[in-house]
């Protein structure tokens, strides 16, 4: 499994024809490597046998030499490391094989011409997962829909081409929302070439709503009545629970709440609300402890078990990542139920090499890897740690219910690591404790789901039932998320993952002797009694005397300025939800005095549901302009919802709350005929706190920075500038002379396509003495103001705290 694994990793970046030459060098060796010598076996079975017969002559009476134990485990160990050598060579070859296949559909000529002419095309193809709303930027919803092409052909005539590939369709229209996995559509389009690494053969972008031709099996046909009756039951319930109830049941997260989302998983528990092999484990174990205490013998209890991982499956609809997620529960339970981890570890390497094989793009699946780390968990350590537990009395209830969730985090640690940038202290203990409410939850959410064709008020009630252990889960998770130092920070990515791996390996290694226990057990405890202090009363973030912070929310702005304890001004929000939502939790920000729009392009509203989540908005201002109108109209209707009046504001307005004013400068006549006159038209506003002044100019370009200067001239001077229109390099010379930081942000993305910031600018700002901070290379930036003096604090890219 793992030469197919890195192997199908490495092949998804290479040409097909480099892949199937990469496999077949790996063949090649396996091949030449060969199994052990007979010769060696054979010595070490005559010397194994002389061992234990104690014999020192052969049938013939001649005197033979007794081979050492010591040399005896050599000749064993190096027969292993042979056939170890041999079997991931092999897997390589077949991983890289296989993975070249498919790529080979990606690069296939006619497909590539298609994409490469830009033209529209017919496409002729099969759902294979569920539509996927994409939520956080203004205008109509857009959907994602995994497909799989059948034929594709120019849309004004031609033969088609006839394929099986693997393609993503990016619908904006609300035909495609409601599709079944299984049903084949005609659609009109155009093709991009998909990202590296992918094996879609393209990405259709259409318009129009799909022509459904014939109708999906009736098992998908059956999952999207129970989905559709769970979601109906779960309607009166409130809304946390209401939507945690059918993602712990069948992974449906279309209701729940970004914000509990992000809750759950800062505490360790998004296996709760996804389609895992937790589940179908959790699922299975429930239905195996039942059927056990009625009295089945082994074969009913397999039977009855087969039945369960079925209707799930059809329950929870075969996508690829639920057929993976019930081949790794179903393994787990095995290992679990029979003690037999050397059966069912084989079994677990086995299915993850066929699965691997039949889908390499698996390889870089952050929750295929979860699963198979999470399922060895089950099998190698809760065992083990389950059966210590009791022999030091531990009741077997609450040695298993500890142990198992403690193996499961153990083993996935190192890739939430790398994925995240922490360790949670929390995972643990919040899994532990939400232990009893998960198998009624899910039981009773499962009665709801079946009993809703036949009888929706039982189906009702059963989901009023289940809804009551959801709220502790939900409970759980909001406390779990805001404990303080509950997360410590941790290198991200592939460096982060590999030394916590290391770390775990040697702790689990030295763990098997009392003493390196006794000396762990020691060193953990002071170090958390030496650290925790530290982190509760000085933790770093939100820094004390924040004068203004500059979200890292990607390519776009999101400013907040203090206005009293837990409260803030926040002047736009970002591209998209969680970023903005993310800073201002980090800021301990519950309440938001007004949220000022500087002007209504996605990349400064687009996140205006992650500061609407939990947070109350006494008010939302912006410009009297009205363009872009679909930007206008989104923050209309997000203000509505939340019960905030909408202000319309221009030159002269003021705002004071909690030691802050806020006061509009800009724009002073409507500019029309420019480079972009939304960005022309900005709300320029200056905000002055404790004596200092912070300059936020929105988007302004030349033509509205000339127009300040001319109005204000050298009564623009602040303390520190957010730099226009996220440096770009449609700057007035004047504005930034008159204004004279000492300190500029600038709010920009990684790697973006812009340009930005431009670098004449950078090096313009830095000659006039300005400390420039960036938040694609700084994460979050705060300004402080303490003594007299400006400081900075950033925290870091992609850091969470």
């Amino acid at each position: 499994m793992v030469g197919v694994w890195l192997a199908s990793l490495v092949a998804l970046r290479l040409a097909a024809r480099d892949g199937l030459l990469a496999g077949g060098a790996a063949g090649v060796g396996a091949l030449a490597a060969g199994p052990p010598r007979k010769g060696a076996a054979g010595e070490r079975g005559k010397g194994d046998q002389h061992e234990r017969t104690g014999s020192r002559h052969n049938v013939t009476g001649t005197r033979r030499r007794r081979i050492p134990a010591e040399s005896q485990r050599r000749v064993r160990n190096r027969a292993a490391l042979r056939w170890i050598m041999v079997a991931v060579a092999l897997g390589a070859g077949c991983g890289a094989v296989a993975t070249a296949a498919r790529v080979s559909v990606r690069e296939a000529g006619p497909l590539v011409a298609l994409i490469e002419s830009g033209e529209p095309v017919e496409v002729w193809a099969v759902v294979r997962d569920d539509p996927r709303a994409l939520t956080g930027g203004p205008g109509p919803r857009a959907y994602l829909v995994a497909v799989e092409l059948e034929r594709v052909r120019p849309a004004g005539g031609g033969d088609p081409v006839r394929l099986s590939a693997r393609a993503l369709v990016l619908g904006s229209d609300p035909g495609w929302r409601g599709l079944l996995p299984g049903q084949h559509v005609l659609a009109v389009g155009r093709l991009t070439a998909p990202r590296p690494g992918d094996l879609r053969a393209a990405v259709v972008s259409v318009r129009k709503s799909p022509r459904l031709i014939g109708q999906s099996s009736w098992a998908q046909r059956a999952a999207g009545a129970l989905r559709a009756g769970l979601q109906r039951a779960c309607e009166p319930l409130p809304d946390d629970s209401g939507g945690l109830l059918p993602g712990l049941v069948v992974g449906d997260t279309s209701r729940l709440d970004p914000g509990l989302e992000a809750d759950f998983q800062a505490t360790g528990m998004t296996h709760l609300n996804a389609v895992s092999g937790a589940n179908v484990a959790i699922i299975l174990g429930v239905v195996l402890f039942v059927v056990r205490r009625a009295g089945a013998g082994p074969v009913l209890c397999a039977v009855v078990c087969a039945f369960a991982l079925a209707g799930f499956v059809i329950l929870a609809r075969p996508s690829p990542s639920v057929v993976r997620a019930a081949a790794m529960g179903a393994i787990g339970l095995l290992g679990l139920a029979s003690g037999r981890s050397r059966a069912a570890v084989p079994a677990l390497a086995a299915a993850g090499a066929v699965l691997l094989i039949a889908d390499p793009e698996l390889a870089a699946d952050a929750g295929f890897a979860l699963s198979v780390l999470a399922t060895g968990g089950l099998l190698l350590l809760a065992p083990v740690w389950r059966d210590a537990l009791r022999a030091r009395g531990w009741p077997p209830g609450a040695a298993e219910a500890l142990a198992v969730p403690a193996a499961a985090q153990v083993a996935c640690g190192p890739v939430i690591a790398g994925l995240s940038g922490t360790v949670s202290l929390v995972a643990v203990p919040a899994n532990l404790v939400v232990v009893p409410a998960i198998a009624p939850a899910t039981l009773l959410g499962v009665a709801s789901a079946l009993l809703s064709p036949v009888w929706p008020v039982g189906a009702e009630f059963a989901a009023w039932l289940g809804h009551w252990p959801a709220e502790w889960l939900v409970l759980v998770a909001r406390t779990g998320a805001r404990v303080p130092a509950g997360a410590l920070p941790w290198p991200a990515g592939v460096p982060g993952a590999l030394l916590l791996a290391v770390l775990t390996v040697m702790v689990l290694v030295a763990a098997r002797r009392p003493v390196a226990r006794r000396l762990a057990a020691v060193v953990a405890v002071c170090a958390v009694l030496g650290a925790l202090p530290v982190r509760l009363l000085a933790p770093g973030w939100p820094p004390p005397g924040w004068l203004v912070v500059a979200c890292a929310v990607g390519q776009g702005d999101a400013i907040v300025l203090p206005a009293g304890a837990a409260r803030a001004v926040v002047v736009d929000a970002g591209p998209e939800p969680d970023p903005v939502d993310g800073c201002l939790r980090r800021l301990g920000i519950r309440e938001v005095a007004v949220f000022v729009v500087s002007h209504y392009h996605a990349d400064h509203i687009g996140g205006m549901d992650g500061l609407f989540r939990g947070r109350a908005v006494a008010a939302v201002a912006g410009p009297d302009w009205p363009e872009p109108a679909g930007g206008r109209r989104e923050v209309a209707e997000a203000a509505g919802k939340a019960g905030a009046p909408v202000w319309t504001v221009g030159p002269g307005w003021t705002y004071e709350v909690g030691g802050l004013r806020l006061e509009a400068l800009a724009p002073l006549e409507p500019l029309r005929g420019t480079n972009s006159d939304p960005n022309n038209n900005s709300l320029v506003l200056r905000a002055t706190s404790g004596g200092r002044s912070v300059l936020l100019p929105g988007d302004a370009e030349t033509e509205e920075q000339n127009d300040l200067v001319g109005r204000f001239g050298t009564a623009l001077r602040a303390d520190v500038l957010k730099v226009a229109h996220h440096g770009s390099a449609l700057q007035s010379p004047e504005l930034l002379d008159a204004v004279d930081p000492v300190v500029a942000l600038v709010s920009v993305g990684v790697d973006n396509d812009y340009g930005h910031p431009n670098a004449s600018l950078l090096a313009r700002l830095v000659r006039s003495g300005a400390r420039v901070l960036r938040t694609d290379q700084s994460g979050d930036v705060a300004v402080t103001a303490a003594d007299g003096r400006l400081a900075v604090t950033v925290r870091g890219p992609g850091t969470v705290e």
